[in-house]
């Protein structure tokens, strides 16, 4: 049995490595595509990504300690530390979409269209499903609702994924220029929704770390 959780762990690791390799391809394409054409949406989507970034790696370095036989209390401090970091980088990147995107509505600024954003969200539908599968599989198969709540992550980068996307479509089929900076502000909700609750959940552990 032991023998079986730690080879499910291992694969659960190795799909978080690829994850992150994934996300990093993900963030440096939109955001060089979002910069290139003006794209608040893009850059917003790419900002949010580097949150997957952080999550994914950090859930692979915590499936690797318990793979090693980490302690409890050692485990518990490192979520601690990246709930933090997480909840911070939220933060930032509500106020720099916030601020770009009502900027661009203010000024009427204008998205130009971008084949490379459009390619790399269109990846996007198609590997985040796949994503989402494997990572409910290992959440279900080691009871692990770290992997589960990452596998409700990815689906919600899904769902800003197609947002985005069709706010750029809007943009090059319909001139709406308004389109891109509106799509940018509909992951602001998420954003600082999130970045509450990775804080909360870090102070949650704190305070469980001290009453020991």
């Amino acid at each position: 049995m032991k023998e079986t959780r730690k080879q499910n762990l291992k694969q659960a690791r190795t799909l978080q490595i690829w994850n992150v390799i994934y996300d990093i391809i993900e963030v440096v394409v939109s955001l060089i595509a979002g910069f290139t054409a003006n794209s608040s949406a893009l850059i917003g989507w790419g900002l949010d990504s580097t949150i997957e970034v952080i999550s994914a790696g950090t859930l692979g370095w915590r499936l690797h300690g318990e793979i090693k036989g980490l302690d409890e209390k050692r485990v518990e401090r490192r979520k601690m530390t990246t709930l933090y970091v997480i909840a911070i980088s939220f933060a930032l990147i509500c106020i720099f979409i916030s601020y770009d995107s009502i900027s661009k509505l203010i000024s009427q600024e204008t998205a130009s269209w971008s084949t490379l954003g459009i390619g790399i969200l269109i990846v996007s539908l198609v590997v985040n499903p796949i994503l989402i599968y494997y990572k409910r599989k290992y959440g279900h198969k080691l009871d692990s609702p770290a992997l589960l709540a990452d596998a409700k992550d990815t689906f919600i980068c899904l769902y800003q994924t197609v947002v985005v996307l069709i706010g750029l479509l809007l943009v090059k089929w319909l001139g709406w220029w308004w389109a891109d900076p509106i799509a940018a502000l509909l992951i602001v909700p998420y954003a600082a929704k999130e970045g509450w609750e990775a804080y909360s959940k870090a102070q949650k552990i704190k305070n469980s770390i001290d009453k020991k």
